[in-house]
């Protein structure tokens, strides 16, 4: 569900469909999908960052994919354009696999071009 923070979303949606409650929608021109979990089994975290229990998080399964294929989610809503007062702030787990690719954020300008605002390829420590 939403917390007061527009656009913001803490993924526990109870039976509801997460990318309605947070906003989110599936890309249906990419490789495969974003899935949503409390525990991501042997692939990736136990639990989401916050405190507390079953805490569920968005994941992607990369061990059946191939270099190149992309998994990608989009906002439903535009957010209007500022300086210095929207942010993104997210948590991430990218831990060392041979199938870990790049996690990137991009913003869609007015005209849809997409621009490149963070990406991380690195292997990440074994925690968010």
């Amino acid at each position: 569900y939403y917390t007061n923070i527009p656009g913001s979303c803490n993924f526990e949606t109870k039976d509801q469909e997460w990318t309605t409650v947070c906003g989110l929608i599936q890309d249906t021109t990419d490789d495969f999908d974003w899935n949503i979990s409390n525990s991501a089994a042997q692939t990736g975290p136990h639990t989401d960052h916050t405190p507390g229990k079953g805490q569920s998080f968005l994941y992607v399964n990369s061990s059946a994919q191939k270099e190149g294929n992309r998994a990608r989610i989009t906002t439903s809503k535009f957010f209007p354009a500022s300086l210095g007062v929207c942010r993104v702030r997210f948590w991430f787990w990218m831990f060392a696999s041979r199938q870990t690719g790049v996690l990137k954020v991009y913003t869609a300008e007015e005209h849809g071009m997409d621009i490149l605002m963070w990406s991380s390829s690195r292997n990440e420590e074994n925690k968010w």
